[in-house]
């Protein structure tokens, strides 16, 4: 006879079930519905019609890397042999083809950035409730969900960063040879997202300001041993080991590897279209994006960089009115590029307050004051602060000296470590002694997820009645 032991509350694997809710969410919601509209959406115009040029070898003009466009036409061409997802087609690529076809690739990609955000959630600190609050708010994120059901560029913009920043923590938690992998996968990641637009390089900026701000902190030390003490004592992250990075390491896997991998990327490319050459395409990209001019004259979504954090200005991505044919009245069919507008207001705000507690920390060091204060469990100046804080500043400043006509979806890199820093401020809340603060992080997890199903029509592109589609246009701006 065999006994079997009733697993306990503690063995259960809530983490694992929880995450595998987190991706199974993602992924029905990106899938749900794929070919509604049966056409191109947004800026499909260019990037579905690119890569089915790839595959019937037209010659064309584009004004970014090419390797976005080499995914959507693996999607397009293993899309166009599979039994199902041939319901819905139309010749609008230049070739008959299904729109399920040119989308599905797009949404298999966003429903797995959850999950590496939530894997650089737990490289940060290693806590298992940070990394499910991390992956949640970045599956109930609107602005991902609308980018990945259509044949768009920043899903793999993103998740190709990410992944850069993931195994760059994987590789310093690491030594001698495996870490040597970990960050040449890195340096690969990198040079990737770079190969799907140049703004692609901010996440390997934000790589080269923590590794810079590493050796900072540790010329303070040497100067202050007592430094920064307290909270290296308290939070164990591979972001200590930053200065065991030397300037080859850098100039070798952050440096060499990513320009060799945007090199090659565009190999394809070339041999379909030898001419121009590689360097005159570079030249003739940059000059193309220098033309483009700003304001509603040009587009009329455009919007400057600074308003991003407060989501002023969204994108309407597809907008269709039709006449209810039982309620002899109109319905509109939009599919507007919004964030989760709880979850952004409350990022900008977090990533702000770590901004100023991380700012207050360096002018108390300048003015020979160093009683910063440790005794407050939120406050402490962290290397998960500097983390985050460094990050998003590398993936939205530099927007600031781009004087072309810019949208609210640039900012997506950014808002993933925003989004990380309220994930971190909650999940200290939920771990605190006072009530108090539990409440406020439940709370702010419920209200979250409340407004993602509240607006989940317009990331969908869900019938409305006037009445309601004005129930979510909270600003004139956002229509």
């Amino acid at each position: 006879m065999f006994f079997f032991k009733k697993p306990s509350i503690q063995q259960f694997p809530w983490f694992w079930m929880g995450m595998a809710a987190v991706f199974l969410l993602s992924a029905t919601l990106r899938f749900w519905g794929l070919s509604r509209f049966n056409t191109l959406v947004f800026d499909e115009v260019y990037y579905a019609k690119f890569a089915n040029n790839y595959l019937t070898h037209t010659q064309f003009f584009n004004a970014h890397p090419p390797l976005s466009q080499y995914l959507i036409a693996i999607g397009i061409w293993i899309g166009s042999h599979l039994p199902f997802g041939q319901d819905t087609v139309n010749p609008l690529t230049g070739s008959l083809r299904s729109t399920w076809s040119y989308r599905w690739l797009n949404a298999l990609t966003g429903s797995f950035i959850p999950l590496v955000v939530a894997g650089i959630a737990y490289q940060i600190n290693h806590r298992r409730s940070y990394a499910f609050i991390a992956a949640l708010f970045a599956a109930t994120d609107g602005l991902f969900l609308v980018e990945s059901r259509y044949a768009l560029n920043n899903v793999y913009l993103v998740i190709f960063g990410l992944l850069g920043q993931l195994f760059l923590l994987l590789g310093l938690a690491r030594q001698h040879r495996r870490r040597g992998l970990w960050l040449a996968l890195a340096g690969i990641s990198f040079g990737a997202s770079a190969a799907i637009k140049w703004n692609g390089l901010w996440f390997l900026l934000g790589a080269y300001l923590i590794w810079m701000a590493a050796w900072v902190i540790r010329w303070l030390q040497r100067l202050q041993p007592a430094y920064l003490s307290y909270s290296q004592a308290r939070i164990q992250t591979p972001l200590q080991n930053l200065t065991q990075l030397k300037i080859w390491h850098i100039l070798f896997y952050l440096g060499i590897i990513p320009v060799l991998t945007y090199s090659i990327s565009w190999i394809p490319h070339l041999l379909l279209i030898p001419k121009p050459g590689f360097w005159e395409m570079q030249k003739q990209i940059l000059m193309y994006h220098q033309r483009i001019g700003s304001g509603p004259e040009v587009h009329p979504y455009c919007s400057a960089w600074y308003t991003w954090p407060l989501m002023l200005r969204p994108v309407a991505y597809f907008y269709k009115t039709a006449q209810n044919a039982t309620a002899d009245s109109k319905v509109i069919y939009d599919v507007h590029a919004i964030g989760n507008p709880i979850l952004w207001w409350l990022s900008t705000a977090t990533i702000l307050f770590l901004l100023w507690i991380l700012a207050q920390s360096v002018i108390s060091w300048v003015i020979g004051n160093r009683q910063v204060p440790y005794s407050r469990p939120s406050l402490p100046i962290t290397w998960t602060a500097l983390y985050l804080v460094l990050n998003w500043l590398a993936n939205w400043l530099p927007w600031a000296r781009v004087t072309r006509c810019i949208f609210l979806y640039h900012y997506m890199g950014a808002s993933v470590f925003s989004g990380l820093a309220l994930a971190w401020l909650v999940d200290q809340w939920l771990h605190n002694y006072r009530s108090e603060l539990r409440a406020l992080g439940v709370t702010i997890i419920f209200l979250i997820l409340l407004a993602f199903v509240f607006w989940m029509p317009i990331y969908l592109g869900l019938p409305l009645s006037p009445a309601s589609y004005g129930l979510r246009m909270w600003f004139r701006s956002w229509i």
